[in-house]
């Protein structure tokens, strides 16, 4: 057998910049990027925030670019690669930087977020455990710390980053469910749904369709959820659920009532303080789900609509929502660290209790995941390069773009303003002559119509229109989420819509005579 020392080294056939989280590496990435950078500006962008055509059109011109959907023999090269996908991804995709792009809660990120991002990418930490991590641990603690001290939780807080605001939706409803079985003196995990009989989950008929999601997922079964009217300014009813509450039988578990704080399409907020005194009254699970309205708390003239929200048991938050991250930043923020207990795992090959007791662990009790990706790192990011004032004034911004666009659909006779800005949203219809029905199909067709010219990105949902009891109607929605736009963009974007609306409407008349 030959000795160990008398054995020649073997040189690596592959570069040390083949990996991003090397120094050779990291100049590869600055370099691949700038060039992706140089193909963008050679691209030929869309002249709207959509490319123009069908959707049919649209997918098949991006998969004849990407050619044959098979895996090459031989790579391209990292450089033609990018190429390829830039090219691809900029002559037809979506642009949510251009100001007539308005129709979800979909920012454009931010670019410090974005640099911090591929930086996070290329280190490939995971969060699951000290030695899969170190310092992403101590960047996603001091994150939730300042989030919990904006909430205004207190000291027995905590909280956790999730890939979406439905995942955090349903981690809070599985610890409500948690403390629901221990108030009755048994254990969820092992004892299950057969512990907690007719489980009842209040919240308003406008809660997001997560709520219903995720007691399926749990095992409740959608029909646990008990949706509760709203009233007129599209908020729960403090009444509702105290009735509700009262007209439970013996053989009923409340498990939790969420209260919304940013309803999608309306941006309205339930009223806090008064759910939290009911849920606190029956010893019920309070979980705010502040997916969207969390980022009003960065702007003082906002902030004062999420009074009481430091009483919920568990927050949901978006910071890809009014936070301007890429997509997922979401965060389950809980009043007390003890909530994640049930989460707890010892596992040998990734916490063994030796280890932890060592101080070397990780975050895996506080997550349905084990591989958790470092998005932490591009959250800090930004508020630490913008600060809460700078967050504010994006806030703030985005806030008079929507009721400059209130205003303006108030002053055309054309348009019907069907919810005011409460914080970046704003719902209206286009009238049309003739039933409301027919409106319905005008408004469908009117926004399609937006989309195929590839002109503006609005957003379209049903949308009582005379008051609680009144029947849905197809609504159109501005969702404003890009500070650099103006109150110009504004007024340029209502005004395609109401060409459009009349287009719409004389084909329609055209077709029917």
């Amino acid at each position: 057998m030959t000795p160990l020392t008398e054995v020649s080294p073997v040189p690596s056939r592959f570069p040390p910049s083949l990996l991003a989280a090397s120094r050779e590496g990291l100049a590869e990435v600055s370099a691949a990027l700038a060039e992706a950078v140089d193909t963008a500006s050679h691209a030929r962008r869309p002249a709207g925030p959509i490319p123009a055509g069908t959707p049919s059109d649209v997918l098949a011109a991006a998969a004849e670019a990407l050619g044959p959907a098979q895996l090459p023999a031989e790579g391209l090269g990292t450089k033609a690669a990018l190429q390829l996908l830039t090219t691809v991804l900029v002559e037809h995709g979506i642009d949510l930087s251009h100001p007539r792009a308005a129709a979800h809660l979909q920012p454009p990120s931010l670019a410090v977020a974005v640099a911090a991002d591929a930086l996070a990418n290329a280190g490939n930490a995971s969060l699951d455990t000290y030695d899969s991590s170190a310092s992403a641990l101590a960047v996603e603690r001091w994150l939730i710390a300042v989030l919990i001290r904006l909430a205004g939780l207190g000291e027995r807080a905590d909280g956790v980053l999730t890939p979406g605001g439905s995942l955090s939706n349903l981690l809070g409803l599985l610890l409500a469910r948690d403390a629901a079985a221990l108030r009755r003196g048994v254990n969820a995990r092992e004892a299950g749904v057969a512990a907690l009989p007719g489980p009842v989950v209040f919240c308003s008929e406008l809660a997001h369709f997560s709520v219903h999601r995720a007691c399926a997922a749990l095992g409740l079964g959608e029909a646990a959820v008990r949706p509760l009217p709203v009233d007129e300014h599209r908020r729960l009813r403090p009444a509702a659920l105290s009735a509700a509450l009262a007209a439970l039988g013996p053989d009923r578990t409340p498990l939790a009532v969420i209260a919304t704080a940013g309803t999608t399409d309306f941006g309205s907020v339930d009223p806090l303080p008064e759910i939290a005194e009911i849920a606190a009254g029956h010893g019920i699970w309070l979980h705010v789900d502040a997916a969207y309205g969390f980022g009003a708390l960065f702007s003082p003239r906002l902030a004062g609509r999420l009074a009481g929200l430091e009483l919920a048991d568990s927050v949901t938050l978006d910071l890809h929502k009014l936070g301007w991250q890429p997509a997922a930043t979401s965060v389950l923020l809980v009043s007390d660290t003890t909530a994640f207990a049930a989460l707890d795992r010892q596992v040998a090959y990734l916490n063994p209790t030796d280890d932890a007791e060592a101080g070397y662990d990780g975050l895996l009790g506080r997550s349905l995941q084990t591989t958790r990706r470092a998005d932490a790192v591009k959250a800090a990011a930004t508020l630490l390069a913008h600060g809460r004032a700078g967050l504010g004034r994006m806030v703030d911004a985005c806030h008079d773009l929507a009721r400059h666009a209130e205003r303006r659909i108030l002053a055309e006779p054309e348009l019907e303003l069907v919810s005011p800005a409460e914080l970046t949203t704003v719902v209206f219809r286009y009238r049309g002559t003739g039933r409301p029905d027919s409106a319905d199909d005008l408004n469908g067709a009117l926004r399609r119509r937006l989309l195929e010219s590839g002109s503006a990105l609005i957003g379209r949902t049903d949308a009582r229109t005379a008051g609680p009891g009144s029947p849905t109607r197809v609504c159109l929605k501005f969702t404003l989420l890009n500070p650099t736009a103006t109150t110009e963009d504004i007024d340029g974007l209502v005004d395609t819509v109401l060409e459009t609306g009349r287009t719409c409407a004389r084909l329609t008349e055209e077709s029917a005579a």
